[in-house]
């Protein structure tokens, strides 16, 4: 909104022409071969964190809603749980496969 001069009510404070802004590296989401080959590498030296093992433990049993549980109290957000349970399920699909 932009602001009206005035001293009081909704557009309150000193006018001024905004600028346009660069976008922040957290917003710019692309995928970079390096950075996937350097992960891919830490994920095999380092292995799972034990919260990640537990994980993957009960979702060879079956319970994906506890997992999801987990996962959102870990990560902080839902579709970050989401995005690592799929994580973590196609990990042990390939496992099994081998």
């Amino acid at each position: 909104m932009p602001k009206s001069g005035i001293a009081v009510g909704l557009k309150k404070g000193h006018t001024v022409t905004e600028r346009p802004l660069a976008a922040r590296p957290a917003n710019r989401r692309r995928s970079n071969k390096h950075v996937k080959f350097v992960r891919s590498l830490v994920r095999e030296v380092m292995g799972f964190a034990p919260y990640e093992r537990r994980c993957m433990e009960l979702l060879k049993v079956g319970k994906e809603k506890r997992v999801l549980r987990i996962l959102r109290k870990k990560l902080g957000q839902l579709s970050r749980a989401k995005n690592k349970r799929e994580e973590l399920t196609e990990i042990i699909r390939t496992s099994r496969m081998k």
